[in-house]
């Protein structure tokens, strides 16, 4: 998958892809506001594990935000199954060098498009931490409606915080 975004692109993830990936990944302005699967640190070894398993899945669901050179971020969907099986959650990362210059919006936006075009899809959701604002931006930058806050839902570091709901909808 290739999707370009302006001077970024949202692409399939390469083998080559694990020293740029450990190098933003490693960063625990990034860690604090994602799930604790994220490892931190964030290794070269954990880099490799990861790029071995979602290069394998299928359907491809995990994707390299990245510019012509390197990769900067991630962004992925997890598919729901059973009674969620038209519904799947998408979440992102970027490293912290290349923030605030909206390409995860704009990299939320082509996933959430794709995954609407390429899968049989009603429902798009993310959850965001309530201490994570600029993630929430973002959700409703890409046309996301906030439709709930589940309250301490989620222990992050000791903390226990509340967690707000996203979603799109397919039109």
């Amino acid at each position: 998958m290739h999707i370009d975004i302006g001077e970024w692109q949202v692409r399939s993830h390469r083998a080559d892809d694990a020293e740029s990936l450990a190098r933003y990944a490693n960063n625990r302005n990034v860690s604090r506001n994602l799930r604790d699967a994220f490892p931190f640190p964030y290794t070269l070894a954990d880099a490799n594990g990861w790029l071995e398993g979602t290069m394998r899945a299928s359907p491809e669901s995990d994707f390299a935000i990245a510019s012509p050179t390197e990769v900067i971020g991630g962004i992925g969907l997890t598919f729901g199954s059973d009674v969620y099986r038209r519904s799947a959650e998408i979440g992102y990362w970027l490293g912290e060098p290349f923030w605030g210059r909206g390409i995860t919006t704009a990299a939320v936006i082509a996933v959430t498009d794709y995954a609407f075009a390429e899968h049989d899809l009603m429902r798009v959701e993310a959850a965001v931490f309530e201490s994570n604002p600029a993630s929430a931006r973002v959700l409703e930058k890409a046309g996301y409606v906030l439709e709930g806050r589940l309250r301490k839902s989620v222990t992050k570091d000791g903390h226990t915080l509340d967690e707000l709901m996203y979603a799109r909808i397919r039109e």
